[in-house]
């Protein structure tokens, strides 16, 4: 039926956007960027980063493959660019430059950049999301099951952000310093991958 609710779709994408988006994994990024400010701004830095998050992979469900199109964009472009991003904030954990320990307002550009995107909302929950779309092929039921597992992931990687608190207090300031260092070596990793990534997304298409 065109209306009812593909409950495999559902479960797909919950699993494949969970893993990629990896709602554990961010708590030593977010802590390691915003750990040492006071709660109220840990707390309005995760409500930010998770709603910039939603908001992005939300408008690619809407429309990715029209934008990416218009503006001549591939997903390995976006894997390129999302890797230099991430890079360059991992650098300044790694160094322990003052970029990467924000203060007052720049705490909110930093749940916006790069937490909100391209860390959660980056360029392989971008591409499973446009894939899931396709998918659907019209089907209203699937369309509302990826949407109600974007809206999950989502509430989960809130839930792990808005209680990290939980680890602050294991951690203290000193484990929060270590932590950041630890965190500038995932983050160059990961930012390392993308860009290898981008550029066999490239050479596939030469």
């Amino acid at each position: 039926m065109i209306g009812s609710f593909d409950a495999r779709l559902f479960t797909e994408a919950t699993i494949t956007l969970f893993v990629i988006m990896d709602p554990p994994g961010t708590i030593p990024v977010f802590l390691s960027l915003v750990g040492l400010r006071s709660r109220e701004l840990r707390r309005r830095a995760a409500r930010q980063a998770v709603a910039v998050s939603l908001g992005v992979i939300t408008l690619f469900a809407l429309g990715g493959e029209a934008i990416l199109s218009y503006l001549g964009i591939g997903v390995p472009a976006m894997q390129g660019a999302g890797g230099i991003l991430l890079l360059l904030v991992a650098l300044d954990l790694l160094t322990g430059r003052e970029s990467a320990e924000p203060h007052g307002a720049e705490d909110v550009n930093v749940a916006l950049v790069p937490l909100g995107t391209p860390l959660l909302a980056g360029p392989g929950a971008i591409a499973a999301t446009i894939v899931f779309v396709r998918q659907a092929d019209g089907r209203l039921g699937a369309y509302l099951a990826l949407a109600a597992a974007i809206v999950a992931v989502h509430a989960v990687l809130f839930a792990f952000l808005r209680y990290s608190d939980l680890v602050i207090k294991v951690l203290r300031q000193s484990g929060i310093t270590l932590l950041a260092r630890i965190a500038g070596l995932l983050l160059a990793a990961i930012a390392v991958q993308l860009m290898a990534d981008s550029v066999r997304g490239f050479a596939a298409h030469l």
